[in-house]
Parts: C-alpha cells; structure tokens; sequence
C-alpha cells in the first residue's frame, strides 16, 4: 500500500497529503459511513424509558413523518438520527448527532438537531419534578433558526411516540441515508 512519507504531519508536502486525501476517500470509514451510522441507530431498539414506542421506533417515526410532509432528504435524514447520540450521551444526545450530521445538512438542519432538546423541553419539563424552565428554548428567541427547531419538535418530535402509527421501516430510508453521506457539505463553522 502507498504510504505518505512523514511521520509527523508538520513535514508532509503536497504530494504526501494529496495521497492522504485519496486514501481517505477510499478508507473503510468513508466507505461504510452509512451503514456504520444506521447500525448504530439500531442500539436505541428495545430501549423502554416508558413511552409507548422504543426510541428506535420514535427515531423512524419522526423520520416518516417528516417523509410524508414533504420535507428534504436532508431532513428526513436528520429527523431519523436527531436522536442517536442517546446512547452514547444522553444528557448532550443532541450535540453527538449535530457532530455526526454537521458534515451532511443544511445550518438550519444542523441547529435543529444540536438545539432540538432545549425545545422538546417546552413540552415537558416543567411536568417532570425536575423543575426546569420549560421555556429555555426562549434563549434562542432570536436566532434566525429558532421557527424551524420549534417546528421540527411541534410537527415531528414530541408526537411520534404513537404505537398506532403507520411507521416505515429503516429499510425505506437506507436510499436517502446513502445519497446523504456521499454528499458532504462542509459549510463553515
């Protein structure tokens, strides 16, 4: 296999990085981003913190319903992982996934998902003995974004808890999940 010439990055050269570069475009992380990502939504099946659905089951649902209106494959997309990092931070769960979709989505899709807990919080928080703010997300009030996060909770979030619903498989969305990550944006910080 090729190899760069430098063992420390402060002496590569054009030419080392350059192969780096293709490397990487051809590396196995690159390669099975997609299924690497939808296995790993696979560990919130069977997770029961009472709801009527597991949190797989409400992360598809948000995802169908957001399908069914019409929204982007970049927010179906979105609305399918918003809630992943759960299983590896669930007090920040919102910041592991806009990490792993930032590359991926719009800004707008990006400070949705960071920021969807803070307003999921308007439905609850001041219901749950924990006596947080519910209106927190007011913080953002003025944030060019904040519509579209309190949208994405009111319409998709905190109604797809519903064991009746019509909900598509995981299967449905693997197309848009591939089209998605083979596709990154980069947008500024």
């Amino acid at each position: 296999m090729d190899r760069v010439k430098y063992y420390h990055m402060a002496d590569g050269d054009a030419e080392d990085y350059h192969l780096a570069t293709e490397l990487f475009a051809k590396s196995r992380c690159v390669i099975q981003h997609a299924d690497a990502v939808m296995d790993h939504l696979k560990f919130l099946l069977g997770d029961d913190i009472g709801h009527h659905v597991d949190r797989f089951e409400h992360s598809l649902q948000t995802a169908t319903r957001a399908l069914r209106d019409d929204r982007p494959e970049d927010y179906v997309v979105m609305a399918l992982f918003h809630d992943i990092g759960d299983t590896l931070s669930p007090h920040n769960h919102g910041d592991i996934a806009a990490g792993i979709l930032k590359p991926y989505v719009t800004e707008e899709q990006h400070f949705i998902v960071k920021n969807h807990a803070i307003f999921q919080g308007y439905y609850f928080w001041h219901l749950d003995g924990q006596a947080r703010d519910r209106n927190a997300r007011d913080m953002f009030r003025d944030h060019p974004h904040f519509e579209a996060t309190a949208d994405f909770c009111e319409k998709y979030d905190q109604i797809s808890f519903d064991p009746t619903y019509d909900t598509l498989p995981l299967r449905a969305f693997e197309p848009m999940v591939r089209r998605v990550f083979a596709a990154p944006r980069m947008w500024a910080s």
